[in-house]
């Protein structure tokens, strides 16, 4: 074992006197806002249609504060889905692919996962798989283009800069599961986004949402796929938009308490601000774990290249190469200690822990994280 990472003072075998106050640091579900509790859900409307007046206002005021919190212009339409993010996504693939030659971007388990789709169950061959976002300066935009803005299970995101064509001839299929009400998104350039609330808003799971842009839409009326689309999918009736989706008029029944609860975090969203407030503590969270790595000799980023990393599924890998055993120790003594529940990473990933640094997350918390982190590890190497 290298000097480095020996145990060389005792002291570090002690046990951390401060726990964090929320040791849910899984990166979905989320860790839920700050205060949260369940006088957050008392206005939910409850035993009530979702086509009733009461049911259909509290959808189009949920809506309302999705657009104004994401600063999404007027000219996209947003819809809420059955099946939280994964259905969202798919929704998109079933009803826009199939015009063009598709490129994806991989390197992450969830292009990996619609790639699979594309090619395997929509029978569409032609498409280019590009490594990962170390590409995308050769992506050609005259393909429709699938990507996940942010790898919730390798860390790697998107750069800030604008890379995306803006004279492009194909559409761009945004996955912004683990990015959106965390980072801002630049609507112009993504045709059709799809993402859910139970990462950045540290909502519940089961409802998703899409964006489509005024290109998408030209897509969906004027191309009929060769596949049946399923009612749950269907965004079209007679080669025109079902407007009523975007409107409040769901294609089936949503979980009112989900709402409720996404509506509470919405409009704590707007009072930090909006996308910049959320962002700013984004930002501030990742400020302090990249502090701790630059300064802790035994962990590492997951992805070498800065400009590329994840701000929010915040991926550290063991410099030691450890193995998912040793992970998997290091994590359960975690949680034996009451102090971090479900920091460790996706299995289709190299053995890592993975730290939820979205807006939902206190700095305060992460601080008091990082010396259980160090005795953990401490623990195990002694």
């Amino acid at each position: 074992m290298p000097d480095s990472f020996r145990v060389k003072d005792k002291n570090s075998l002690k046990k951390p006197l401060c726990k964090p106050q929320n040791p849910c640091f899984g990166s979905g579900p989320c860790a839920k806002l700050p205060d949260w509790n369940l006088m957050a859900l008392k206005e939910a409307v409850l035993g009530r249609s979702h086509r009733s007046l009461s049911g259909i206002k509290k959808i189009q005021v949920t809506l309302g504060y999705i657009r104004e919190v994401l600063e999404i212009p007027s000219s996209h339409h947003i819809a809420l889905l059955s099946g939280s993010a994964t259905a969202a996504v798919e929704c998109l693939l079933w009803n826009l692919l199939g015009v063009r030659p598709i490129g994806i971007v991989m390197g992450e388990f969830f292009s990996q996962r619609w790639a699979s789709d594309i090619i395997n169950e929509l029978g569409l061959p032609q498409t280019h798989l590009y490594k990962d976002n170390t590409d995308l300066a050769n992506i050609d935009f005259s393909q429709d283009v699938v990507f996940v803005w942010n790898g919730s299970t390798s860390g790697q995101c998107v750069p800030q800069e604008s890379w995306i064509d803006p004279h492009r001839q194909g559409l761009t299929l945004c996955d912004a599961t683990s990015a959106a009400f965390a980072m801002p998104l630049p609507w112009t350039e993504l045709d059709a986004t799809a993402f859910s609330w139970q990462k950045g808003l540290g909502g519940e799971a089961g409802i998703g949402l899409i964006v489509l842009g005024p290109r998408a839409i030209e897509r969906l009326e004027t191309y009929t796929p060769t596949w049946p689309i399923p009612y749950l999918y269907k965004l079209i009736h007679d080669r025109k938009l079902k407007k009523e989706i975007f409107e409040g008029l769901t294609l089936n029944t949503p979980s009112f308490l989900v709402l409720e609860d996404a509506l509470y975090a919405l409009k704590w969203a707007k009072q930090l601000g909006g996308i910049q407030g959320m962002y700013n503590r984004t930002l501030l969270n990742f400020s302090k774990i990249q502090a701790w790595v630059e300064r802790t000799p035994w962990i590492d980023f997951l992805i070498s290249v800065p400009s590329l990393r994840s701000p929010t599924t915040v991926c550290l890998k063991f410099v030691e190469n450890s193995d998912w055993a040793w992970v998997q120790s290091f994590c359960q003594l975690l949680e034996k200690e009451g102090v971090g529940f479900d920091i460790k990473n996706h299995a289709a990933t190299p053995p890592s822990i993975r730290v939820w640094a979205g807006p939902t997350m206190e700095a305060d918390n992460l601080e008091a994280l990082f010396p259980w982190l160090d005795w953990c590890y401490a623990t195990l190497k002694q």
